[in-house]
């Protein structure tokens, strides 16, 4: 979706299976790169956070959250979490020589484990502030896997000034692909939930929004103007930044 070539074939299916139902993916997964790039440079630069965690990163691709936040910030440091161990193979050979990025084989399911991981602990200060990125990862957990619990204990266990950067598929009313869409991911990939602006918000339970909140992606911040907020590839996905009060 990315243009990048760090992929297997088991990728490119689901992508084209996606795309068949909604060929505005590839712009939604740019869109999402995008709106991390803003949020990063922000957090590292304006608000001075060294400390990132990024749940669900998926393979390193193009403009990598260390290489974003050590741009605004030579000081920040950087952990990876993924699932699958293919991530932290290839993490390790490309981050090589960085001394402040590390690559964790984690379930967000369990975030317990995440934050007690020896990787984690080694990286980040849980006594100053903290961005946990929950970018285009929340949709992948079903309702019964409790993806606003696990927001909650991730919460809980960061001080005070820590921020939260989430976005999530946002089902559109005028938009029948979103159903689809979330039928698709459940038949491809086994886990896939599409929710509704006021589950989303949810997520922001016990945080104080940045400006200008939570909006669909091109719209946090934007570099230069949006000319189109109103096809469903600008709407499809909605992130925002809360700050831990």
């Amino acid at each position: 979706m990315l243009n990048g070539k760090d992929n297997f074939a088991v990728d490119r299916q689901v992508a084209e299976a996606s795309l068949s139902v909604m060929p505005e993916l590839k712009q939604i997964a740019l869109y999402n790169r995008e709106i991390l790039h803003r949020v990063v440079r922000h957090l590292a630069g304006a608000e001075g956070i060294t400390q990132f965690i990024d749940l669900g990163s998926g393979l390193p691709t193009a403009r990598n959250t260390h290489e974003v936040a050590q741009e605004a910030n030579p000081d920040a440091r950087v952990v990876y979490v993924d699932i699958d161990p293919i991530v932290l193979a290839h993490g390790r050979a490309l981050l090589e020589g960085d001394r402040q990025t590390r690559v964790v084989t984690a379930d967000i399911r369990e975030p317990q484990a995440v934050l007690d991981h020896p990787d984690t602990r080694a990286m980040i200060d849980f006594e100053q502030p903290v961005c946990v990125m929950l970018c285009g990862i929340l949709h992948h957990l079903l309702d019964e896997e409790d993806p606003h619990g696990v927001v909650a204990s991730l919460r809980k266990a960061v001080p005070s000034g820590s921020y939260f950067f989430i976005t999530n598929f946002t089902r559109l009313g005028d938009a029948p692909e979103s159903a689809e869409l979330e039928r698709v991911l459940l038949s491809q990939l086994g886990t896939g939930r599409v929710r509704d602006p006021q589950e989303l918000a949810r997520f922001f339970d016990g945080l104080e929004l940045l400006t200008p909140g939570l909006v669909p992606l091109p719209l946090w911040r934007p570099d230069e103007p949006v000319t189109d907020a109103t096809s469903i590839a600008a709407r499809f996905m909605t992130g925002g930044v809360g700050r831990k009060p």
